[in-house]
């Protein structure tokens, strides 16, 4: 069992917990699921990325960082279109865009769903073909649907009645006939935190199942002819490890899809699942893997659809952070090591909440690790902290360090592909951290650090 978990399953040791617990091996370890798969360590102990070791990354780029594993973002990506041979994979960019990252899953095959212009512009910058995105959102502006539209988006998911009526206009003032689904509320409680459970009926994505409204959006598009319907769209939320809401979902949704074919003689030939497949950031998470999913998935649509006597729609899926989650670690250097009455230590990195919110915003959990070297000390219990003027500002809420974890020592804290770099702030006028991709020995920067000119650049008073 590796120390985190212990301290998630009994609390607050503090630094005194059982000796079972307390091992320098257990604080050494790499717990492969939490790490990209080329991380190692060498003779010294020090963490190694395909072959780079990470005083030399903090040496060249500074830290904070964040680190990406790029053949093991490309691996899977591989893993994910092995197991669905036959469906449309949408990597959901609001886990993390930038240009490399949207060429790298171009060239593996994969489609690309984005939220908002500002990913859309990203998307066409690297070259994403348009006809392989797919735009989502739920207040799309009329500034955002006509660059859509213009650009030739190979989907428009359509969020509100709002929306229908001015992308309806856009289309008859363009003379196209744009694609789109409908994102359906099926009602499902997704077993997640409940700012990121998006299928229930109190919140503000998508058409209501229960309450008709689904139906009538799904009716009006067939019957006004403006807009092509090609199909229902649901995601019940992320950080999903149970697939029985998904069994949920696709019951309730192809429901609709019946009701369609009933009253207007329509067999939607799509349907998109959504994302939100879970990554594990501590060892006490149990993910699954892609062809795990894959057959699940498949079997739930497949006997739904037999029994309601529909035609299998060609299905999609959107994992964002499955795909870049585990494939990218931040690498800080500690600053101040403060013992507290007792209770517990304090370690203070060089970031914090800045470049990752999650523990502060839904009380995510993470593992770290000393990244610089290894150490024979007994562990302590320890919280890791950000430099941020902020009480909340926790980085890892609970994690054993060894004991001789000291200033200057380099932490990583894996797991930070997802959600950390994409909602990172300047919060305290802090400068966000680059991110460096590193492939059989070799870093490159491919999204640079901010400077002061680049906050100051701004300020224009």
């Amino acid at each position: 069992m590796r120390a985190h978990e212990a301290g998630a399953l009994h609390g607050d040791l503090g630094v005194r917990g059982p000796a079972w617990l307390r091992t320098p091996e257990d604080v050494n370890a790499l717990v492969p699921q939490l790490w990209p798969r080329n991380v190692t360590r060498d003779a010294d102990g020090a963490l190694v990325v395909a072959g780079l070791g990470v005083r030399e990354l903090a040496a060249e780029f500074g830290t904070p960082v964040y680190v990406l594993d790029e053949d093991d973002l490309r691996s899977r990506c591989r893993d994910f279109r092995a197991a669905f041979p036959d469906e449309d994979i949408y990597y959901a960019g609001k886990a993390f865009t930038c240009r490399a990252v949207v060429r790298i899953i171009a060239e593996e095959g994969l489609f690309l769903d984005v939220c908002s212009g500002g990913e859309l512009a990203v998307a066409l910058a690297a070259g994403m073909p348009a006809e392989r995105i797919g735009f989502h959102g739920n207040n799309k502006s009329p500034a955002e649907l006509a660059r859509a539209v213009d650009a030739g988006v190979g989907r428009i998911v359509v969020d509100s009645f709002h929306e229908i009526d001015r992308l309806s206009a856009l289309a008859r003032d363009r003379g196209v006939r744009p694609k789109v689904l409908i994102r359906v509320t099926v009602g499902v409680e997704a077993h997640t935190h409940e700012f990121i459970a998006t299928a229930h009926e109190d919140q503000k994505f998508g058409f209501s199942l229960s309450g008709g409204a689904a139906a009538e959006a799904a009716f009006r598009i067939l019957d006004e002819d403006v807009l092509e319907l090609r199909g229902l769209h649901s995601h019940i939320g992320s950080q999903i490890f149970d697939t029985s809401g998904f069994e949920v979902a696709a019951r309730r949704i192809l429901g609709l899809q019946a009701q369609i074919r009933d009253a207007r003689g329509v067999e939607l030939p799509e349907l998109d699942l959504g994302g939100g497949f879970g990554i594990a950031y501590t060892t006490q998470d149990d993910p699954s893997p892609p062809h795990d999913l894959a057959k699940r998935i498949n079997k739930i649509v497949d006997g739904e659809c037999e029994a309601m006597r529909l035609a299998v729609p060609r299905l999609s899926i959107e994992p964002g952070r499955a795909i870049i989650g585990p494939a990218v670690f931040t690498l800080y250097e500690i600053g101040t090591v403060k013992d507290v009455d007792g209770i517990r230590t304090y370690v203070s990195v060089d970031g914090g909440m800045s470049d990752n919110i999650r523990t502060a915003l839904y009380g995510a959990s993470y593992s770290a690790t000393i990244a610089s070297r290894a150490s024979t000390a007994e562990p302590i219990l320890a919280r890791v902290v950000g430099k941020h003027c902020e009480a909340g500002d926790v980085v890892v809420k609970d994690e054993f360090l060894p004991a001789d974890v000291q200033p200057g020592d380099l932490l990583a804290v894996p797991g930070t592909g997802a959600y950390c770099r994409s909602m990172a702030s300047n919060y305290n006028h802090v400068p966000r951290p680059p991110v460096v991709a590193v492939r059989d020995g070799r870093a490159r920067l491919i999204v640079r650090r901010e400077t002061e000119d680049d906050l100051l650049a701004l300020d224009v008073g």
